[in-house]
């Protein structure tokens, strides 16, 4: 997760993060490796790595040595770095990249803009980490539509509490057009976007329910501020919003997605 400020808000055990995100970007990754024409040979960087769902795609593509990863937060980094030994995970923030100049052939963040206090500074931190004529990728969800879990949960929270800070009303870059122009505004040329879609499995309401009560990210800050009263009322607003399921269930996830070149 990037940078400081949006850190802090996934503060939390690396397998909490798994259980309520992780299930997802870990699907993510291998379509957002694709999308930013990750081959053998490059080098790459994990920007904003979390627990490593991305980093873990990298590896498997690249190998540890051809792969670095940073993020702001120290529990994060050393997570990362646990699960991936040979990868280099360092300390840093998006918006002052712990990388030299034209050292990797693809930067990616993955689900990290929406968390960037500085996402123009990030930007041109990104692209001047990469060697000309490679890629600047990033994707985050769509909160409009496209990411069932967090609609159904912000529509619920709506429901009890008009005050609610759905992440669709409350952070950028979730629409048609956003990142690409980000990454138009730090040079970046052949811009392309594109949407990309997973889903997770889960056995049971309950399930989705413990993975909010971890208190990850803004959903899960969110619900721990409640009372326990205003907590049971949304549960039951939730249950009823994905159809009161009472066995397994699928949800599904849009990300959007854009890649641009460094020029050459």
């Amino acid at each position: 997760m990037d940078d400081v400020a949006g850190a802090r808000t996934f503060e939390v055990a690396a397998s909490s993060y798994d259980s309520f995100m992780g299930r997802y970007s870990s699907g993510l990754a291998p379509l957002f490796c694709d999308a930013a024409g990750v081959a053998v040979g490059h080098q790459a960087l994990d920007v904003g790595c979390g627990t490593g769902a991305l980093t873990s795609e990298l590896v498997d593509r690249l190998g540890a040595g051809s792969v670095s990863a940073c993020d702001p937060s120290p529990s994060f980094c050393h997570e990362c770095a646990r699960r991936h030994p040979g990868v280099a995970v360092t300390l840093g923030s998006a918006a002052s990249i712990p990388f030299t100049t034209g050292s990797v052939d693809n930067a990616l963040a993955q689900l990290v803009l929406h968390f960037v206090v500085q996402p123009e500074r990030a930007a041109q931190e990104m692209a001047r980490v990469v060697r000309a004529g490679g890629s600047v990728a990033a994707c985050v969800w769509d909160f409009d539509e496209g990411m069932e879990m967090l609609r159904a949960f912000w529509d619920a929270a709506l429901s009890i509490d008009p005050a609610a800070p759905d992440e669709a009303t409350t952070m950028r870059f979730g629409r048609s057009g956003e990142i690409a122009q980000l990454l138009a505004s730090a040079g970046l040329e052949k811009i392309e976007e594109s949407t990309l879609r997973v889903t997770s499995g889960y056995e049971s309401f309950d399930e989705l329910w413990s993975s909010l009560l971890h208190g990850v990210g803004p959903a899960g800050n969110y619900l721990l501020s409640l009372s326990d009263t205003r907590r049971a009322r949304l549960r039951t607003a939730l249950l009823e919003r994905l159809g009161s399921p009472e066995s397994g269930f699928t949800l599904g996830a849009i990300a959007r997605c854009a890649v641009g070149r460094v020029p050459r």
